[in-house]
């Protein structure tokens, strides 16, 4: 119940759940004709939001922060050394995102955008890493295949062998992830792959679970030039609002972590 009631919690504090249900709630006053003030900042005080949530420049510079906390695993070239960091890894895990119940479909063509991604990185940095393994992680809902399968499938076919592979099919959200990768790897050190905007949280919960990460965020969403044109200021659409979406959603757990006294350095929990 706790799990559902903070999901469900968590998906109402998004920008677009939060902004529609406040004009809904006013215009519910309006048709009651009831508290005519709290009706007019109700409505417009959600029109505002999601207007600026959904701004291109508002929502590149509510993401950025998150991005810009760690850099990418640079390209690998064929015979060069690999950083020693990487080096001594000896798991490369991949945490979870989506994937469509597809039938027929590829696994990589099921995947969503930031599990492609988070898959593709996992297998480059594993060809790197030949003594590592490499752990998937996601559940599935009932008679469907998980989503840890969908991307051990999806590595299977770039090329891995099914015996390097373990997967977690079993935890819901990253803090049980970490929990799940600890049990695994031990005092290992670990290659950690999930999207750049979610990488300090992710980070921050496996560390705190006892696991030793290198975190290897891909997936950034945010221009990687620092240039803004008009047309950035001026610019509405789906690209805005999601990462306004990711911003919002990973401070939000992050206050979480932090109430419960699971965070790492507080700079993390600011996003700088």
């Amino acid at each position: 119940m706790g799990f559902v009631l903070k999901k469900l919690i968590g998906y109402l504090i998004q920008p677009l759940p939060f902004s529609l249900a406040l004009m809904a709630t006013g215009c519910l006053l309006v048709l009651l004709r009831r508290a005519p003030r709290l009706r007019s900042w109700l409505v417009g005080g959600g029109l505002v939001a999601l207007l600026l949530l959904g701004n291109n420049w508002v929502g590149t510079e509510l993401v950025r922060p998150l991005e810009e906390q760690y850099q990418p695993v640079p390209e690998l070239m064929e015979g060069a050394p690999v950083p020693a960091a990487l080096g001594a890894c000896r798991f490369v895990v991949v945490l979870g995102s989506g994937n469509a119940d597809a039938p027929g479909f590829s696994a990589n063509n099921a995947l969503c955008l930031p599990g492609l991604a988070r898959i593709v990185e996992g297998v480059r940095l594993l060809r790197a890493l030949p003594a590592a393994r490499l752990i998937v992680s996601g559940p599935g809902s009932p008679g469907e295949a998980t989503h840890a399968e969908i991307l051990s499938r999806a590595a299977i076919a770039l090329g891995v062998d099914p015996g390097r592979i373990l997967r977690i099919e079993t935890a819901r959200d990253t803090e049980e992830e970490s929990l799940e990768v600890r049990r695994l790897v031990g005092a290992a050190p670990v290659a950690l792959v999930t999207s750049a905007w979610h990488m300090p949280r992710a980070a921050a919960l496996c560390r705190h679970a006892g696991v030793r990460v290198l975190p290897c965020p891909v997936d950034f969403t945010a221009p990687l030039n620092s240039t803004t044109s008009l047309v950035d200021y001026l610019g509405w659409d789906l690209g805005g609002l999601q990462r306004s979406t990711w911003a919002v959603r990973e401070r939000v757990g992050w206050l979480w972590v932090w109430l419960r006294g699971k965070s790492s350095p507080a700079s993390e929990l600011a996003g700088g």
